[in-house]
């Protein structure tokens, strides 16, 4: 797809304005209620189905398709970032009407850096071929690793802040506690951060771990920079509100690493075929219809499992519960 460079700066500019919307609306720290967040996840939803419907009447169905299996993929693999995002919560105790404006701030930080990530996963990819061999084969071994990671079950997971983070803390030192939303405070004598500061990073610089996979897998999707840089726009500015409305659900995706390992692994293999292709091996390549039905029924299948599962879970603590009540009794 050729994208002038005035469209670059057009659809840059109307996704800064839906930012700033966005923070206007929500700019007064409250707690969010499950409406609030429906409707405005409802919204980023709506507004990245219009975005893709655009695609195909102004560039056709290739483009689009592109772009909807891409914002799928993102979109459920920064679900899976919703896991991360509630250890950062409960380890720096984010009073409940600071965590929007904290996820919001962290995401545009996450945005950022994936722009850079994408940026040069493009410039590598257009001079280096062979680097879809590198990408797919990570994408295999990534998945390898989410079903190990299934498999461990640990549930005493806590979250670990990284080097970049805790250099942070150590130059510019950090408040004893939170000062409403403000990030920097003087204390004695010295400028110093707050609470608020160190998890909005936490949250944007964790984020960049997770776009070693998701960044990989949306190039086994497209290879087109403005497809992959507008899919990723949009899952991630929708996160905020994702993560108020399934926040109390995530517990009950028992399955859905095994659902991401799946997508990654095929997305994977499908990177391996391509690069096989490029290099003139007679191999079939994986279209994008089918690259999107897999992941659309991967991600059904996988919630469907992981409801029965936490319903049959649940229901035998409750039996097992008046199984101990009966015999106390």
């Amino acid at each position: 797809m050729d994208v002038s460079l005035t469209l670059w700066v057009l659809t840059i500019v109307g996704l800064v304005a839906l930012i700033a919307v966005d923070f206007f609306i929500g700019r007064k720290p409250h707690d969010v209620s499950i409406k609030e967040a429906g409707i405005w996840t409802v919204v980023w939803i709506t507004l990245a189905c219009l975005f893709g419907l655009g695609l195909f009447i102004f560039g056709g169905g290739q483009p689009s398709g592109e772009f909807f299996a891409g914002f799928i993929t993102e979109k459920s693999l920064s679900v899976d970032n919703l896991f991360v995002f509630v250890l950062i919560m409960t380890k720096f105790a984010v009073p409940s009407q600071y965590q929007q404006r904290v996820l919001l701030v962290g995401v545009l930080i996450a945005l950022v850096l994936r722009a850079v990530f994408i940026a040069a996963g493009a410039a590598i990819l257009a001079s280096f071929s062979w680097v879809f061999y590198i990408f797919g084969a990570f994408l295999i071994y990534t998945a390898w690793k989410l079903i190990q990671e299934a498999r461990a079950d640990e549930e005493d997971e806590e979250y670990e802040e990284n080097r970049l983070l805790k250099a942070a803390e150590r130059r510019f030192g950090v408040a004893d506690r939170y000062h409403g939303t403000k990030l920097w405070i003087e204390q004695n004598g010295k400028r110093v951060m707050t609470p608020m500061l160190v998890v909005m990073l936490a949250i944007g610089t964790t984020d960049v771990l997770f776009a070693l996979d998701s960044i990989p897998a949306i190039f086994g999707l497209t290879q087109d920079p403005y497809i992959v840089f507008t899919a990723n726009a949009f899952a991630l500015m929708g996160l905020r509100q994702l993560y108020f409305l399934i926040g109390g659900l995530l517990k009950k995706l028992v399955h859905l690493s095994y659902g991401l390992s799946v997508i990654l692994g095929f997305i994977g293999v499908k990177l391996v075929l391509h690069a096989l292709h490029e290099s003139g091996v007679h191999v079939p390549e994986i279209s994008i219809p089918v690259s999107l039905g897999v992941i659309c029924a991967v991600l059904v299948v996988t919630t469907i499992t992981s409801l029965i599962a936490s319903k049959k879970e649940a229901e035998a603590q409750e039996s097992a519960k008046r199984s101990g009540q009966d015999i106390d009794a």
